[in-house]
């Protein structure tokens, strides 16, 4: 009786590591895409020194280093060597860590809610929180891997879990811009505000409105910040199993907002009812000069994948 499971267990273990991947649709037209895709990747890890690796929601590059981080939204964290030119060159897991408070102890199951990630311009590691909405400085490289600095003073509007629409919808995404700092985004617009209209926060305090994609259900969940200091999206709409899943990648021109409303661009729409053979992408980098990695959640689920989609916007 115990045969299966062991040959099971074998059976992942020999197929850990980082594959080749194909997601997109045959017919579709390449040349009329705002992005060229340049590589995909399945990542397939039990585990990364002895932290389990699943639910990855968003991801941060150090170029300098060539390092990848990758936060999973169960408070875990992950390092990849990495390098990336006209294709993935290297992506080498080499370090993993569970998230900490201050005194090193472990965030109560609720807290630990990890969703955004980024870089700032002293290269600190930052990671936004959902269901106790905060955002925090942790350590990257020193015996308290993963141990939380300090914690970031939010705007008073994102600073309680009450304003948001639930306890899960609150700070999804996580960017820093040279021009105004620490930005962040809410996965759906606060319950002030219109559900037609996604917002970007400054923790400085400026704010940059844009119309949601009409699809269902459609939420940010990462942002990142581009070559000409704009923004790029990326929205998701999920409304069942019987519906299409639509991953939206689009340009928000943060420096051309009029009437409060910025205008925005879709670079491309992936709709697994369009043959895109994607999953539930949550997190977004920049990893060179109009380039960038997007990364997909496979909730810990058997069924689902941890998908890496390396590309370029056309400009």
């Amino acid at each position: 009786m115990k045969i299966l499971p062991v040959l099971f267990l074998w059976g992942q273990i020999l197929s850990a590591g980082v594959f080749d991947a194909e997601m997109i649709p045959q017919n579709v037209d390449r040349a009329k895409l705002g992005i060229r895709i340049l590589d995909q990747k399945e990542l397939s890890f039990l585990e990364i020194g002895d932290v389990k690796f699943s639910e990855i929601s968003d991801l941060a590059y150090d170029n300098k280093r060539k390092t990848l981080f990758m936060v999973s939204d169960e408070g875990k964290l992950f390092e990849f060597s990495a390098v990336f030119r006209d294709e993935i060159e290297k992506l080498k897991p080499i370090k993993a860590g569970e998230l900490l408070k201050k005194n090193g102890r472990k965030f109560k199951k609720w807290r630990r809610d990890s969703e955004g990630m980024t870089l700032d311009g002293g290269g600190r590691l930052l990671i936004s929180f959902e269901e106790k909405p905060k955002i925090g400085w942790f350590h990257k490289n020193s015996n308290a891997y993963g141990r939380m600095i300090r914690k970031y003073k939010l705007p008073k509007k994102l600073r309680y879990l009450k304003q948001y629409r639930s306890k899960n919808k609150g700070l999804e995404a996580l960017a820093w811009h040279k021009q105004y700092g620490v930005l962040t985004a809410a996965e759906w617009p606060l319950k002030r505000d219109s559900k037609k209209f996604q917002t970007i926060y400054s923790l400085r305090g400026k704010e940059w409105h844009f119309r949601a994609e009409p699809e269902g259900n459609s939420a940010i969940a990462a942002i990142e910040v581009m070559e000409d200091g704009n923004i790029l999206v990326l929205e998701r709409s999920f409304t069942g199993y019987l519906n299409p899943f639509v991953v939206t990648l689009k340009k928000v021109y943060i420096q051309q907002c009029k009437k409060r409303i910025c205008p925005a661009r879709v670079l491309v729409k992936m709709n697994t009812h369009k043959g895109w053979n994607i999953d539930n992408f949550e997190g977004l980098a920049k990893v060179g000069k109009h380039r960038y990695v997007m990364i997909s959640d496979d909730n810990d689920n058997f069924f689902q994948k941890t998908l890496l989609i390396y590309f370029q916007v056309n400009e």
